[in-house]
């Protein structure tokens, strides 16, 4: 890709307010054939502002678009479809009751004869899939897919749209290391084929792979372009923060206490891993990683009482535990900050300290009665604590990611536990809030507590853990300690 590559789509001084409130100001922005830009930002820095505007689900305040030298306007997402401009979302928009197929294809039946043709759409879509790696039938509901699997079906519904400009948000959000690799093939593709990509990921070491240039949004505003994607990643972060970073991970404390969580040849009783042992001691963070499908979110589900085992042993503090839900796990001291905290975490319609409360009803009923005043004292004191960029009144859905993390974290910080089980924690959230998500993992192993860190990213894994569990299969392929993990090493763990 070159200059000289044809303008698809071009923007002139896009700007966006909500009232007294601007969050875009005179953002200008070519995207050429054949080339992929890289969007970055911190979390309200204004890239999905940006990116509704091009993909149609808002109207800007000030400026103009031009698609293809021609202005350029859409009133709706289907609009801006239909006119080649696609934008796949980083939250899951799926209909669980519908089938594969069905979401893929979902407005854009294919037709024959004044009907769904059924047997194409399941074809057509099952061609997609297979592109991505991801060998089920398209015949199969959407209900029930794990959190990587229907990524992968919302990047099919990209695929199967031929757009000519496509925003991926987030897209490995999800994602393990060969799953990226088969969604990178296809961004490939579709480069060779003239598509504009805009590309919004907050795993920075992707960036170098997949860009041809970088484009930071802060503030609402540009304020910096590179011409190429091999960037060095420091300073990348001080353009999208403004300032200088001087480390990317905290200083990861060595344990100093004895076991604390033991587990002995667990089984899951839907066959997703298979005789796994391993031990968690006070103030050690243990990482989990490995491949989709490896079986990680459904071994920490079962040992935080969400499922169920078919054998084995788990201990706490050398006692044996008998859990039959989540609610058990929890009164022994167990808790888990799920991976989807829209779906799992919070009720985001509800206040802040409504979230912070629910897990917490002991601690701020009084004689039994829960009061506002009760409830207010206790959001403000996890608010303070944790940082979180927002009053105990406020819906959590008016929170960004980094800061609706903090609270999901916040409400079971608030019952002191004994092991904390963080699946996926900085999922779909900016660089500055990634760190300090990692101090609160270390500020508690400095307290004794045992930490179990799920993570797709590899980076992530490596730099916050004391040793990692890697799970290749559903099976256990091997234990590292910090001094001996590498990518690579890990890698090899995980393909084996």
């Amino acid at each position: 890709m070159t200059s000289t590559n044809p303008v698809i789509l071009s923007l002139r001084g896009i700007g966006k307010t909500y009232g007294t409130i601007t969050v875009l100001q005179g953002v200008d922005l070519d995207i050429r054939a054949g080339e992929v830009i890289a969007l970055l930002g911190e979390n309200g820095a204004g890239k999905s502002t940006l990116s509704g505007i091009i993909a149609g689900s808002r109207e800007p305040s000030t400026g103009a678009m031009t698609l293809d030298g021609q202005p350029y306007a859409p009133a709706s997402p289907r609009q801006a479809i239909d006119t080649g401009v696609a934008l796949i979302h980083q939250e899951l928009k799926l209909l669980p009751h519908l089938t594969i197929a069905e979401n893929v294809f979902v407005g854009r039946w294919p037709m024959k004869g004044g009907k769904i043709d059924r047997a194409a759409m399941v074809r057509r879509a099952e061609e997609q899939l297979q592109r991505l790696g991801l060998m089920i039938p398209a015949t199969r509901q959407v209900e029930g897919l794990s959190t990587a699997q229907q990524q992968l079906v919302e990047i099919a519904k990209a695929l199967a749209l031929k757009a000519r400009v496509l925003i991926l948000d987030e897209p490995t959000a999800s994602l393990g290391g060969a799953e990226t690799d088969l969604l990178f093939a296809q961004i490939d593709k579709l480069r060779s084929e003239g598509v504009g990509i805009i590309y919004i990921s907050h795993r920075l070491e992707e960036i170098r792979r997949i860009a041809n240039r970088i484009v930071v949004l802060r503030d609402g505003q540009k304020v910096a372009e590179f011409d190429r994607g091999d960037v060095p990643v420091r300073q990348v972060v001080e353009a999208m923060v403004g300032r200088s970073l001087e480390r990317m991970f905290p200083t990861i404390p060595a344990p100093k206490g004895g076991v604390m969580l033991s587990v002995r040849n667990l089984t899951g009783a839907n066959g997703a891993f298979r005789n796994v042992s391993f031990d968690v001691r006070e103030g050690e963070i243990l990482g989990i990683a490995g491949l989709m499908g490896a079986g990680r979110t459904e071994l920490v589900r079962a040992i935080t009482g969400a499922d169920p085992i078919a054998s084995g042993e788990v201990r706490l503090g050398g006692q044996p535990l008998a859990l039959r839900s989540p609610a058990d796990a929890i009164s022994r001291g167990i808790v888990m900050v799920p991976e989807d905290r829209k779906l799992q975490g919070l009720i985001v319609e509800h206040s802040i300290g409504e979230n912070l409360g629910y897990a917490n009803t002991d601690r701020v009923a009084a004689k039994g009665w829960i009061t506002g005043r009760g409830l207010a004292s206790f959001a403000d004191a996890s608010i303070r604590r944790f940082g979180v960029k927002g009053r105990a009144e406020q819906p959590a859905s008016a929170l960004s990611g980094g800061n609706q993390q903090k609270v999901v974290i916040a409400k079971w910080l608030a019952r002191n536990p004994r092991v904390v089980v963080l699946d996926e924690p900085t999922r779909g959230i900016d660089v500055g809030a990634r760190s300090s998500i990692y101090d609160i993992i270390v500020e508690l192993a400095a307290s004794g507590v045992a930490v179990i860190v799920v993570s797709s990213d590899l980076e992530e894994v490596l730099g916050v853990s004391n040793r990692i569990l890697v799970l290749s299969h559903g099976n256990q392929a091997g234990i590292l300690d910090r001094s001996e993990a590498t990518d690579v090493r890990v890698m090899e763990l995980a393909t084996s």
